[in-house]
């Protein structure tokens, strides 16, 4: 839904409102009853926030409390920023997840960071809770944790990820025994017996990439695979789980620098 320069996207996560913003607009002194997590696109924003006055520029994460006074002014003729604002039930399933008691207060302590780890991990996040399809949840749910977790750390808090390699082992055998099945970020954590976000860190220290990352490198391996014993490209793509054919050349083209089609042809 679109309304004047504020545009609302459908949501594919419940407790979340995906919102993205282009206004000259100044926002006198207002609340929110949700948690704000956002990323200035374009411009630069001058506001009070409950924890003094601020400003944030094109790159810049941004955040809210529900029922903090804050108003908002561009600097310059306008702005544009994107905006993911949390049902407070949400983000208090979440910080139980990443903090396991460690957050004592629930509320973002930085209205402004300047992180540009973070703002990608947005950018790349933002799309994922729009689309219509499913396949990227566990991409999806990894970044959801890690992005507020990033937020929350602006104050000091830490989560542990000393987890012995042999239980984050039990997953990665999982994806190894079947790269093409439909694997969430619960299913695997479950499987190790961790928090979400405790078995996130755990599985990067342990293998040096995300879930979904090595998920994706498993799938690929299982498609070069398939292609070199005379399978279609399609048969290849659906086979291994990718989404598409096009998802399955992107990376394959990223991973070993040829097309798919013209591996083919070489291994014929």
């Amino acid at each position: 839904m679109r309304s004047g320069q504020f545009t609302i996207f459908r949501s594919n996560t419940a407790g979340i409102e995906v919102v993205r913003a282009e206004t000259g607009h100044s926002f006198s002194k207002h609340t929110h009853d949700q948690f704000g997590i956002g990323i200035i696109e374009a411009g630069a924003q001058a506001s009070l926030s409950g924890r003094g006055m601020v400003r944030a520029e094109a790159g810049d994460i941004i955040s809210v409390n529900p029922n903090e006074v804050h108003d908002g002014t561009p600097v310059g003729e306008s702005r544009a920023w994107s905006m993911l604002y949390f049902e407070p039930r949400l983000i208090g399933e979440l910080l139980r997840d990443i903090g396991e008691g460690r957050f004592g207060a629930m509320e973002f302590p930085s209205p402004v960071i300047r992180n540009s780890e973070m703002a990608t991990r947005f950018k790349t996040l933002f799309p994922l809770l729009i689309e219509a399809a499913a396949q990227n949840v566990l991409l999806r749910d990894g970044l959801l944790l890690s992005l507020v977790a990033g937020v929350m750390r602006q104050g000091g808090g830490r989560s542990s990820d000393n987890a012995s390699p042999a239980v984050v082992s039990r997953a990665r055998d999982r994806i190894d025994d079947d790269p093409a099945a439909p694997l969430t970020l619960a299913d695997l954590a479950e499987l190790c017996g961790l928090s979400h976000y405790r078995f996130l860190r755990a599985f990067a220290k342990a293998t040096g990439l995300t879930p979904h990352a090595y998920l994706m490198q498993r799938r690929i391996h299982e498609a070069r695979r398939l292609i070199a014993a005379g399978t279609s490209l399609a048969e290849a793509a659906f086979a291994s789980g990718f989404a598409d054919q096009s998802h399955m050349t992107r990376l394959f083209v990223r991973n070993f620098g040829i097309s798919p089609g013209a591996y083919a042809a070489a291994m014929g």
